[in-house]
C-alpha cells in the first residue's frame, strides 16, 4: 500500500559532512536534533532506559532539526506532544509530513499554519501545551519522527479504452436528437404539473421541541460545576506551546512511499532539567566538601601583600 505526502521544503541542500557528528543527533536514515534557538545551541543528548531525552527551559522556543543522511527522498512525518506539526491532527505516520532531498537539512520551527506561515514551538507548562489546550493532554512531552524512503518505480500507465466512432446517431453517446430531448422534456414537465393539480399538498409536519436550548443551558450548567465533581490538576511535563507566527515556506510535491510502515522512527523525550533530575536520567556530579577551614594554620602573623589593604 503506498501513500502519498503534500508538503517539500523548498530550501537548499546541506552537505551531509556539515552535520556529522553533531552534539545531540539521533537516527540512522536522519538526525534528529532539537536546537534552542533562545541560547543558540544544541540540546545534549542524554540516554536513559533506552530512551533518548533533552533537557528543556520553559519559555524559550527551539527547533527540530531534520537531516536526510543519504542521496534518496526521504518524507518524514513529524509528532509533537502526539500531534501532528503539519496538519494539527492527532499524530499517525500515514499523514502528511515534510519531504528532503538528498543530504538536505530543514528545521522545523513551529506548527504548520500555511504555506509560508508557522508558529514557533516554545516550551511550556503541561497546561498551557497546545495539545492540552486541544483536549489532546496524553502524550504531551515526547518530540517523533517517522522517516519513509521513496518509491523509485516508475508508475504503470493505464490509457482508457478506446472507443469506436459511432457510425449513427442511435449508435451515438446520446441518441435522441435536440428536437426529441425537447418534447420528452415538455411532456414530463405537463406531467409534473398534472400531477401537482391533483394532488392535495399535505399539511406541514408538526416542529420538534426545541431541545437545543434545554441541552444548551444543561452543559453550561455541567461545566460550571453543576452537580459535576471536577479532579485536581496534577503538574504534569513539560509541553509545547503554541507560540507566535513567524515566516516558513513550503511548497507541495508528490512523494509516493516505498512501504506502509515508517523505516525509521526516531524518539527523543523532554521535560524540565528538574523532573528529569528526579526521574534518574540526568545523575548530577558528585559535590565534594572543601576542606574544614583550621583555627591554627600557622605559628606567626605574616606581612599582608601590598595593594591588596581596603579601608
Amino acid at each position: 500500500m503506498k501513500h502519498f505526502s503534500k508538503i517539500i521544503y523548498s530550501g537548499s541542500a546541506s552537505a551531509l559532512c556539515a552535520w556529522a557528528g553533531v552534539t545531540g543527533a539521533v537516527g540512522n536514515i536522519a538526525d534528529v536534533t532539537v536546537y534552542d534557538r533562545v541560547e543558540n545551541r544544541t540540546l545534549p543528548i542524554h540516554y536513559h532506559n533506552g530512551r533518548y531525552y533533552v533537557v528543556g527551559k520553559p519559555g524559550n522556543e527551539y527547533q527540530v532539526r531534520i537531516v536526510n543522511r543519504g542521496q534518496g527522498e526521504i518524507l518524514s512525518v513529524i509528532s509533537v506532544d502526539g500531534v501532528n506539526a503539519v496538519s494539527g491532527e492527532t499524530a499517525n505516520w500515514n499523514q502528511t509530513g515534510y519531504v528532503l532531498g538528498g543530504y538536505q537539512a530543514f528545521d522545523v520551527r513551529g506548527w504548520r499554519k500555511s504555506m509560508d506561515r508557522i508558529a514557533a514551538f516554545f516550551f511550556t507548562k503541561h497546561q498551557n501545551s497546545y495539545a492540552a489546550r486541544t483536549g489532546r493532554p496524553h502524550n504531551v512531552g515526547v518530540i517523533g519522527v517517522a522517516v519513509f524512503r521513496k518509491n523509485y518505480e516508475p508508475p504503470v500507465r493505464m490509457d482508457p479504452p478506446r472507443r469506436p466512432w459511432p457510425r449513427s446517431r442511435n449508435d451515438a453517446p446520446y441518441p435522441y436528437s435536440s428536437e426529441r430531448d425537447m418534447t420528452g422534456a415538455a411532456d414530463a414537465t405537463s406531467t409534473a404539473e398534472a400531477m401537482a393539480k391533483s394532488t392535495t399538498p399535505a399539511p406541514p409536519a408538526a416542529a420538534a421541541p426545541a431541545q437545543g436550548s434545554d441541552m444548551r443551558a444543561q452543559s453550561r450548567d455541567n461545566i460550571s460545576g453543576g452537580g459535576v465533581a471536577r479532579a485536581p490538576q496534577r503538574a504534569g511535563p513539560l509541553g509545547t506551546g503554541h507560540g507566535r507566527t513567524e515566516e516558513s515556506q513550503v511548497t507541495y510535491t508528490h512523494f509516493v512511499r516505498a512501504t506502509s510502515a515508517p523505516s525509521e522512527i526516531i524518539t527523543v523525550h523532554y521535560d524540565t532539567y528538574e523532573n528529569l533530575l528526579a526521574q534518574g536520567v540526568i545523575i548530577q556530579p558528585p559535590v565534594y566538601a572543601r576542606p574544614a577551614p583550621s583555627p591554627f594554620p600557622g605559628q606567626f602573623v605574616p606581612d599582608p601583600q601590598i595593594g591588596r589593604a581596603h579601608v
